[in-house]
């Protein structure tokens, strides 16, 4: 992990879950920070937890509350950061958040565009603006946060799948645009699986749910096989591995290699696969 001492890290959704705990892992290896959230709370307690790893090394940390879905906030902070730093070598698009709003009939277009804006726009805008930031350094990397859900569609979940297949499509057309003009940047697009995180329970609702799918929700992380330790440390190892895609954890990895080989089919296998997942839970 020697690339990342004395780099620059710039990491969004960075106050809780994988966020956090990237920010932590780039911490023990020397990385500067510029870390951000719009939770103002989680945000200082990463900044907390990271200062004490960065104790007597060479780095710093700046903190910043950033709304990730406001073009304007995001390139500023981009030219904010590069005042601060000088230069930036890891840009890592990882805030996000989920929806719970039932069918894609069910789904408003305002929570839909309300989630597109964050999950979507905020990946865009963070990749654009950092782009020229990271041409300037000695070497660059984005890592865009999609999803399993940006490998596989899902019923009730229109809106997030839109989103992230969104977020893997513009990447992996990046990847073919840097390296068509070799460019000493480069990019990858992670694709978590379940991860132990509050994600599900942190979800905006928009409809009453059923007792279901609150039973569901409450129990996520029961379902959830990753931790963000781990998620954190396999994505660092894919940035210096260079990786296109990384799909992250035996749940997506089962999914995904079921989506490649049945593509006509897979959609009733994950459907059972949801269905036995949720009896499970409602039976406990």
């Amino acid at each position: 992990m020697n690339k990342f001492n004395n780099s620059v890290a710039v990491i969004t959704g960075a106050g809780s879950g994988i966020g956090r705990h990237l920010a932590l892992k780039l911490a023990s290896y020397g990385a500067s920070l510029a870390i951000s959230d719009i939770n103002v709370e989680g945000l200082a307690e990463t900044e907390a937890q990271a200062t004490r790893l960065l104790k007597n090394i060479n780095a710093r940390i700046v903190t910043s509350t950033l709304d990730v879905s406001n073009r304007e906030a995001v390139f500023a902070y981009a030219e904010e950061t590069k005042r601060e730093f000088g230069s930036v070598n890891l840009v890592i698009n990882n805030a996000g958040v989920a929806l719970s709003s039932g069918t894609l009939s069910e789904t408003s277009v305002d929570d839909f565009e309300w989630l597109m804006s964050i999950n979507f726009s905020g990946v865009l805008y963070g990749t654009k603006a950092f782009l020229p930031v990271l041409e300037e350094a000695e070497w660059g990397h984005i890592v865009n946060i999609s999803s399993l859900f940006g490998l596989i569609g899902v019923a009730e979940q229109a809106a997030y799948n839109a989103s992230k297949f969104a977020v893997r499509g513009m990447t992996e057309a990046l990847r073919q645009e840097l390296e068509t003009a070799n460019s000493h940047i480069s990019c990858t697009s992670i694709h978590p699986g379940g991860i132990k995180t509050q994600i599900a329970m942190n979800s905006r609702v928009s409809k009453p749910l059923d007792s279901e799918t609150e039973k569901l929700k409450e129990n996520f992380e029961d379902l959830a096989i990753t931790t963000p330790e781990s998620a954190a440390e396999q994505i660092l190892t894919s940035v210096l591995k260079n990786k296109r895609r990384l799909v992250l954890g035996k749940d997506a990895k089962v999914l995904d290699w079921i989506q490649r080989h049945f593509p006509n089919h897979y959609q009733r296998i994950v459907h059972w696969f949801m269905q036995r997942a949720l009896a499970k839970i409602i039976k406990t």
